[in-house]
């Protein structure tokens, strides 16, 4: 029996597990597909408290594995596919093959960014070659040239706004002919200088030059089919995001997308799970405000479990 399993392996995954460890609660982690979360296919990490030159995405979260492994913290690869709650309260979650049973649990399991399906979306998102969701974390990186937003609503909006302090030319583009966000959002996104609509397209494929940075995406207008090419160094997807909180079949309480609900604090609605990071977070989605939500559930559970005994 474990004292807690932690799903999914972010800054909020990595941070519980420091903390949990450190209060000698000898946490198991649960990595999921993507060992190390979002910021994986993140290069550089420019605005993580404590790394004035920056640091790679992989290098931070390895540096946060190495940490929690050297308090006790064990990591392994695993998928979880169910957790059930048990009559004496505690869970038992199916791993594989396997199940596992746990005095309580922390979801860090976050949420995946949409993009198009396209073909190169990997590869162009993993290398940094110019595609990404998140212009709060990556705006930064494109001073002085074009980029293009992927959105019609109020995050679409919200980015393009955003971008207009680093871009030279921000293009908003939009499958429809008017914008989904809220009026307020949206006046301000088309009454600004540096954002050009693009209405009734989408993007067909993405252009590279020989480095394999974009350079340029291919639009289709979706009323006549017509196709044109449009010169930009950055795509900013702003279609949504996915929470990864399926494998729970409805344990906890969720909102109408997915995200779970934090009752107080991080606990969730069901006593003994926790919830940490984007898969609760639809407002910043950083990785230091997942950290300190990390932090705060490995607290919460640790307090709660005294209080079992």
């Amino acid at each position: 029996m474990e004292n807690v399993i932690i799903i999914g392996t972010g800054p909020a995954g990595y941070t519980a597990a420091i903390y949990a460890a450190r209060a000698d609660l000898n946490p198991l982690i649960l990595t999921g597909t993507q060992p190390g979360g979002q910021l994986t296919t993140t290069t550089e990490v420019e605005n993580f408290p404590g790394f004035p030159a920056g640091i790679t995405g992989p290098e931070l979260m390895m540096n946060m594995q190495q940490q929690a492994e050297k308090f006790g913290g064990r990591v392994e690869f695993g998928l979880v596919d169910g957790v059930t709650r048990e009559d004496d309260g505690t869970f038992t979650l199916k791993v594989g093959e396997k199940e596992l049973q746990t005095k309580a649990v922390i979801v860090c399991s976050g949420a995946s960014a949409r993009y198009l399906g396209l073909p190169g979306e990997e590869d162009l998102v993993k290398g940094g070659h110019g595609l990404t969701a998140c212009a709060t974390c990556d705006g930064a990186f494109y001073r002085d040239v074009p980029v293009c937003v992927i959105g019609g609503g109020d995050s679409a909006c919200e980015e393009a706004t955003f971008l207009t302090k680093f871009a030279s030319k921000v293009y908003l583009i939009h499958r429809r002919d008017e914008l989904r966000a809220s009026k307020i959002m949206a006046q301000r996104a088309l009454a600004h200088e540096k954002i050009e609509p693009v209405w009734d397209s989408g993007i067909k494929e993405y252009l590279t030059d020989e480095k394999g940075d974009i350079r340029g995406v291919l639009l289709e207008n979706l009323k006549d089919g017509s196709t044109s090419e449009l010169a930009v160094e950055g795509v900013f997807m702003a279609i949504g995001h996915t929470p990864n909180s399926a494998f729970l079949n409805g344990l906890v309480e969720t909102d109408e997308n997915g995200y779970i609900i934090q009752k107080q604090g991080t606990l969730t609605s069901v006593e003994g799970i926790y919830a940490a990071g984007d898969i609760s977070d639809t407002e910043y989605r950083q990785a230091i405000t997942a950290a300190g939500q990390g932090c705060a559930a490995s607290i919460e559970v640790e307090r709660w479990l005294a209080e079992q005994e």
